[in-house]
């Protein structure tokens, strides 16, 4: 591995850091006293910028290279970060620290996976972009971990994440700062907004972003929700063995990936779509039978389903539409602000019956992925 390629893997470290969204529902509800919907809000200011700048900044980027917006995505979720370290006494500043985390995240991911292809050796994209996605899980599971140590070996609680989050977006910055990278310019004309949301006409197209929009939502109102259902169901501690709950979460998509890596190299990627999905909604069946063990399994079964769900939706539409991946691409990270909207009516949900049933909005939408595992792709030049 040379230099280059491990400043871009200190890059993906860090864009997990966004995921830490998840936990941090269940952490702020209790430092704030704050209803099911108000913590779920915490996840609308999290994921909106995922649609709001998406696209925006792919047209920028082409215009100014990669490593600038890179620099940039850093240096929005670093000042996001910095705000808890003066006070963190209120629950309008953390949504503020949210919302810059979130567009740093965003800005990360519009950057991260072509600047991979420009410092990898030839022949090792695939596998270095496939070690980058393993790095960030990495960085999503510190949003679980690190508050479940701090607070159950050192007596700290979950705020010692943002001087560890801080530390190193800082050192990330200052060291692909430093770094000199040869980007590789596009031989065609740039994607531009019409081009992008043009492709939206296509049925296929649009379920399909859809699809990716419904399933980042229903994944962020697990792991949000899985640490409070346990703290409100079974009275496990919300800062200890509650967020290890949100991390079995996580280590299950982490080995389904895994599974999935393998199991891809000779089966048909929609039969598989229709395998996870059937896993998916047997794991969540699970969730709904009260019984502590029983939850457990589900979640984690649940994790398994969800793990390749993402990229055999994103691979599926490309496959449909190769010509078009630029503009694909650019619409399936728009679709990640799905993760605004889904979760708070699930917190309403919540609110108004109970946490449990609040898990029937996931169920929903795994439903309807589940349809699109029946619609066949129509090519469009």
């Amino acid at each position: 591995m040379n230099r280059k390629t491990f400043a871009i893997l200190l890059a993906f470290l860090c864009m997990g850091f966004g995921d830490a969204v998840g936990p941090f529902v269940g952490l702020a509800k209790e430092q704030f006293a704050l209803s099911n919907f108000e913590a779920q809000l915490i996840a609308f200011m999290g994921f909106i910028m995922f649609g709001i700048l998406s696209v925006p900044m792919g047209i920028v980027q082409d215009r100014t290279g990669k490593k600038f917006v890179l620099l940039l995505g850093l240096a929005i979720a670093l000042i996001g970060l910095v705000l808890p370290l003066v006070g963190l006494n209120s629950y309008t500043l953390f949504l503020l620290t949210i919302l810059l985390l979130g567009a740093g995240a965003a800005i990360l991911q519009v950057a991260g996976n072509p600047i991979m292809r420009d410092v990898s050796e030839p022949g090792k994209y695939s596998r270095n972009l496939s070690f980058g996605q393993f790095i960030k899980a990495i960085g999503s599971l510190s949003g679980s971990l690190i508050p479940f140590a701090a607070a159950k070996w050192m007596g700290m609680d979950w705020r010692v994440l943002f001087p560890i989050y801080v530390a190193s977006l800082l050192i990330t910055l200052i060291i692909i700062g430093f770094t000199r990278i040869q980007e590789v310019k596009a031989d065609k004309e740039p994607a531009t907004l019409a081009t992008c949301f043009g492709l939206l006409r296509n049925r296929f197209i649009l379920l399909m972003v859809l699809g990716i929009f419904v399933y980042v939502g229903i994944e962020i109102c697990l792991s949000s929700g899985v640490p409070i259902l346990l703290s409100t169901h079974y009275g496990i501690d919300l800062k200890t063995w509650g967020l290890l709950g949100n991390a079995f979460f996580f280590i299950a998509i982490l080995t389904g990936r895994f599974l999935g890596s393998v199991i891809l190299s000779w089966m048909n990627p929609r039969n598989f779509f229709r395998v996870t999905v059937a896993l998916s909604v047997l794991g969540l069946l699970l969730i709904f039978v009260d019984n502590q063990v029983v939850t457990l399994a589900g979640v984690f079964i649940t994790g398994l389903g969800f793990a390749n769900i993402f990229p055999l939706i994103f691979s599926i539409t490309v496959d449909s539409m190769p010509q078009r991946a630029n503009e694909i691409s650019g619409l399936m990270v728009t679709a990640i602000a799905g993760g605004a909207f889904i979760p708070p009516l699930m917190g309403l949900l919540a609110d108004a019956t109970s946490v449990r049933f609040g898990f029937i909005v996931p169920l929903i939408g795994i439903a309807f992925i589940a349809l699109l595992t029946m619609v066949k792709s129509k090519t469009q030049a």
